[in-house]
């Protein structure tokens, strides 16, 4: 019989013994971690059921945030459309024809306002899927909940503020990295002043094993960008115990179900002697990784999209086997567009059934002691610390995304997996294998045009509200702080909360620190 590979191309045996994994590892809860970072897991209280949502405008998002609320889900995490993301206006010529397409559009503290308008933020923890303009998206939340009269210990959640891999799979960045980075390092101090319980960033591999990375490279490239994080912030002047606690990580859950139960098993136990051994970190919290996890986009597929509940089942029970912190389910649909509310809400149903009715949850790491499990944490492990190796000696992260060594890594990845399942090699059900003639009939949500006619709008009608030069004013502030040294976020916040728009702020920094334009990837 011919060799089986796995996906990320390490040979499987038809059969593992006691002999192919290392030593037992110590229980849920202890030093490095391996089998979760608490030790009784879920048995107190399940993962946050967290389903990633937002299109349209902030009202119409809101209507789907209510929704959601209604029907179990623990957590929100917010999408945002594109032009939101890289820092332009819902009515600047070049958000035209995006606008509330893959999120939802936020120009200004009113859209944030509508966005969470009837929804207690003391009691909800919020994920924002943002980046380039994370600082200002997190300003603005916290305008929003101080409006509300919650207490800053009381306003909980993750902002992503990851911009190393949008450099290196994703694409949403605007400033070169230096620029970037510092305004990574200024959001973390000013959380650990003025937002104490909020998750400074979440670092993230999701974007790159959705790019064609394998499971090793995934972790691998995530735990280096947040090796550059916390060496950034250390340069800043920050104690790593001081900002380490509030570090988070979010990975994908795609196919290969022992391998990503295999990673993020690996995962935590790189990070914890990574931040122990390499950073000094003494802090339980500093060492112990909790991460988020996604099922995957990339393997849903537009054929047989029903097909798309089982892979997305699947994903998810790796995901809980593998001890994550929260958890977003895909829609069957959106390999074909925005996930329609019954679809949103079947895929929180997965959740809610692996939770309360497989009885996975009433055991910590369930898994733990497999032979194959525990052969296959080692050997991604192994491949994983050999990229890291490889990465610190060619200069570390940055060095490595700025020469285009990332991204041309996980290219080649992705060709190798796509060469596979275009030659059969890799079985897609219902793409290259068990087709069929009939076409599933799915209806598709799609964003018009009004909602870019309505946001612009609203633009047009907030700024004749606005005094002139109070706004002159405090984008001339951001402007000096930008060609200084001094902590970028309180004049992002007063220039916020004048209803300064993002397209605004980012206008200004444009002009003192120019954009990236990436290098040419052969």
């Amino acid at each position: 019989m011919s060799e089986i590979r796995n996906d990320s191309g390490l040979p499987l045996k038809p059969v593992y013994t006691a002999e192919d994994r290392r030593a037992d590892e110590p229980p849920p809860g202890a030093f490095p971690y391996t089998r979760g970072i608490h030790r009784d897991m879920y048995r107190g209280r399940l993962w946050t059921m967290r389903q990633y949502a937002g299109f349209g405008t902030a009202a119409e998002s809101n209507k789907r945030y209510q929704f959601l609320l209604k029907h179990g889900q623990t957590g929100l995490s917010v999408a945002f459309d594109l032009p939101t993301q890289i820092g332009y206006d819902s009515d600047d010529p070049k958000a035209n024809g995006e606008v509330g397409k893959v999120g939802v559009a936020i120009d200004s503290l009113e859209d944030m306002e509508i966005l969470f308008k009837g929804i207690p933020l003391e009691k909800v923890s919020t994920s924002m899927t943002i980046n380039a303009t994370a600082a200002m998206l997190l300003l603005l939340y916290q305008l929003v909940a101080e409006k509300q009269g919650c207490p800053p210990e009381k306003i909980t959640g993750t902002v992503q503020n990851d911009i190393l891999k949008e450099y290196a799979a994703r694409g949403t960045y605007i400033f070169p990295p230096s620029p970037s980075m510092r305004l990574v390092t200024d959001l973390f101090a000013y959380c650990q002043s003025n937002l104490p319980n909020w998750n400074t960033i979440s670092i993230s591999g999701y974007h790159i094993r959705e790019a064609g990375s394998t499971a090793a490279e995934e972790i691998a490239f995530t735990l280096s960008h947040a090796i550059a994080y916390v060496e950034a912030a250390r340069a800043a002047g920050l104690s790593v115990d001081d900002f380490a606690p509030r570090i988070s990580f979010f990975f994908a859950a795609h196919m290969d179900f022992f391998e990503e139960v295999a990673k993020f098993r690996a995962a935590r136990r790189m990070w914890a002697r990574v931040m122990r051994d390499r950073f000094g970190a003494r802090d339980e919290r500093s060492q112990a990784l909790r991460f988020h996890t996604q099922t995957g986009g990339v393997t849903l597929t537009a054929q047989q999209p029903l097909n798309n509940v089982v892979r997305t089942a699947l994903e998810a029970m790796s995901a809980v086997l593998g001890g994550t912190q929260s958890l977003h389910t895909n829609a069957y649909d959106e390999a074909l567009g925005l996930p329609s509310e019954s679809a949103a809400e079947l895929a929180l149903r997965t959740q809610q059934v692996i939770g309360h009715e497989t009885g996975v949850p009433h055991v910590a790491d369930p898994l733990g002691g497999s032979y194959y499990v525990e052969s296959l944490t080692d050997r991604v492990e192994e491949e994983a610390l050999a990229i890291m190796a490889e990465i610190d000696e060619l200069g570390g992260a940055v060095k490595c995304i700025e020469a285009g060594w990332t991204q041309r890594r996980i290219a080649d990845s992705a060709y190798r997996f796509q060469t596979r399942v275009e030659a059969g090699d890799r079985v897609v059900v219902g793409v290259n294998r068990f087709t069929s003639a009939l076409e599933e009939k799915v209806e598709i949500m799609k964003v018009g045009p009004r909602h870019q006619a309505a946001q612009a709008r609203a633009l047009k009608q907030l700024r004749a509200r606005r005094d002139p030069a109070v706004v002159a004013g405090r984008l001339a502030g951001i402007e000096r702080g930008a060609r200084g040294t001094e902590n970028l976020m309180p004049p992002l916040k007063a220039a916020l909360a004048d209803y300064v728009t993002i397209g605004e702020c980012c206008a200004t920094l444009r002009k003192v620190w120019g954009e990236y334009h990436p290098p040419e990837v052969a």
